[in-house]
C-alpha cells in the first residue's frame, strides 16, 4: 500500500486510507472543535459519516456545515462564518471538491476578519488588510482531482450582487495539512472525473504558457501534464484504479501549485460562464482550451512543442498538441463547443466579454487581450470553429 509524506508546498499526507490520520492532523494543529465544511451532495454520504466517527473516536467534537452551491457564493461563506462562531469552532476541515475546499478556506479566513470578504479580492496588496493572526487553521481533504484548491492560496467566490466570480487571496489560505487519499475519489462518476481532470490540465497548461520567469512552476506544470496524459483516461475508464486516482490527485495539486505563475484566457472566459450560466468550471475550461490555444499560437508555439516532447506525443508540433487535446476531450465525452451547453438566448456575449476582460486571469494570458479579442474567442467557442494560423 502506497503512503508518502511531502512537505511542499505544504504538509501533505498521501496514500490509501490516509483519511484515518485526520484526527492526528487536528492534534498537530491543536484543533479541538473543527468545523467540517463540505457540499450538500457529500454531506449525507458514507464518506462523511465515517469521517465524523473517526474524529469522535479521537474525542474531537466536530460540527458540519454544508450549505454550499456548486459555484460558491459570498452568502455561503458568511453563513459558514456565522455557524463557525456560533459553535465556538477553532479550525476548519475543508472536505470535498472545489466548492467545499474554497468555502472552507474562506470561512477559516473570514472567521477572524472585520472587513467584507470582497475587500480581500486578489488586487494589489488587498491581502495586507487582513488580520493574519486570527485566521483559523485549515486541513484540506480533496475528494476530486481537479481544482487543486488544497494547495492554493486563494478561493474563488461568486459575488451575487455583481454576478462576478472574485478571487479572494491571502498567503494563509494555504492549508496547513493536506490529505490526499485516492479512496475518497473512487466513487466519482466518469463525467465528473473527466471535467475535473480537464480542470487540472488547464491549470498546468496555462501556468506553463503564462509569460514570466518561474522555472520551478514550469517544471511542476510540465510533470503535472505528463501525469494527466498517463492517468486521466485510466481513471475515467476505471474509477477503482487506485494508482490512476492517486496520480490524478497529485496532478491536480501540482496544477494549483504551478499557477502562482499565472493563468490565462481559458480561465478568463470560464469564470463569467460559470457565474452567469452555472456551468461546471472544469467543463468550461475543457471547452475553451483549444480555442484559446489556437488564438495564442504566435506566442506559445515553442512552449507547446516542449510540452509535446515531455509528453512524448507522436506528433510533436503545435497542431499535434491541439489534436491531442481534441482527441482527449472526445475520449472523455466532453463537448466541443459552448453552444452544446448554453442556449443562444442565454449567451450574452457583451456582458460575458466585459467580465472576461476584467477577470484577474486575463493578465497572465500570453497575448495582451482586448474586449474585441474576448468577443472573438467567445464566438469561435460557441460556433466550434478553431482559429487558423
Amino acid at each position: 500500500m502506497f503512503k508518502s509524506n511531502w512537505n511542499y508546498p505544504t504538509t501533505m499526507w498521501v496514500g490509501e486510507n490516509r483519511i484515518k490520520d485526520l484526527g492526528l492532523a487536528c492534534e498537530n494543529l491543536k484543533i479541538k472543535k473543527p468545523l467540517l465544511v463540505t457540499d450538500s451532495g457529500l454531506v449525507n454520504t458514507k464518506m462523511i459519516s465515517e469521517t465524523i466517527l473517526l474524529l469522535k473516536d479521537k474525542d474531537i467534537s466536530v460540527q458540519v456545515f454544508s450549505n454550499i452551491t456548486g459555484n460558491p457564493t459570498g452568502t455561503n461563506v458568511n453563513d459558514g462564518v456565522s455557524f463557525f462562531k456560533e459553535n465556538d469552532c477553532d479550525g476548519v476541515i475543508a472536505f470535498g471538491g472545489g466548492s467545499g475546499l474554497d468555502v472552507g478556506k474562506a470561512v477559516a479566513f473570514m472567521s477572524g476578519q472585520n472587513l467584507p470578504i470582497w475587500d480581500f479580492e486578489d488586487i494589489g496588496d488587498n491581502w495586507k488588510k487582513a488580520n493574519s493572526n486570527k485566521i483559523a487553521p485549515i486541513i484540506a481533504v480533496p475528494t476530486t482531482a481537479g481544482t487543486g484548491s488544497e494547495t492554493g492560496r486563494a478561493s474563488v467566490i461568486l459575488n451575487e450582487k455583481t454576478g462576478v466570480k472574485n478571487i479572494i487571496f491571502h498567503p494563509k489560505f494555504l492549508p496547513s495539512i493536506v490529505i490526499l487519499d485516492p479512496l475518497l475519489t473512487i466513487a466519482l462518476p466518469p463525467k465528473i472525473t473527466a471535467a475535473t481532470g480537464m480542470d487540472a490540465l488547464a491549470h498546468n497548461l496555462e501556468a506553463y504558457c503564462a509569460p514570466g520567469y518561474h522555472p520551478m512552476a514550469d517544471g511542476i506544470a510540465l510533470e503535472g501534464m505528463k501525469l494527466i496524459n498517463q492517468w486521466l483516461l485510466k481513471a475515467f475508464k476505471d474509477g477503482s484504479d487506485i494508482e490512476a486516482r492517486t496520480n490524478m490527485l497529485t496532478a491536480a495539486s501540482m496544477g494549483s501549485t504551478a499557477f502562482q505563475k499565472g493563468l490565462g484566457a481559458i480561465h478568463s472566459l470560464s469564470h463569467p460562464v460559470n457565474a452567469l450560466n452555472n456551468i461546471h468550471h472544469g467543463l468550461s475550461n475543457a471547452i475553451f482550451m483549444p480555442y484559446v490555444l489556437t488564438f495564442n499560437k504566435s506566442m506559445i508555439e515553442k512552449k507547446i512543442i516542449k510540452i509535446c516532447d515531455h509528453l512524448e506525443l507522436k506528433e510533436r508540433t503545435f497542431d499535434g498538441f491541439i489534436n491531442w487535446v481534441l482527441d482527449l476531450r472526445k475520449k472523455l465525452a466532453m463537448p466541443h463547443k459552448l453552444s452544446e451547453v448554453i442556449k443562444k438566448e442565454n449567451f450574452d456575449i457583451d456582458r460575458l466579454s466585459e467580465m472576461a476582460l476584467a477577470d484577474p486571469s486575463t493578465l497572465g494570458n500570453p497575448k495582451k487581450l482586448t474586449l474585441a479579442d474576448m468577443k472573438t474567442m467567445y464566438k469561435h467557442s460557441f460556433s466550434g470553429n478553431l482559429f487558423n494560423g
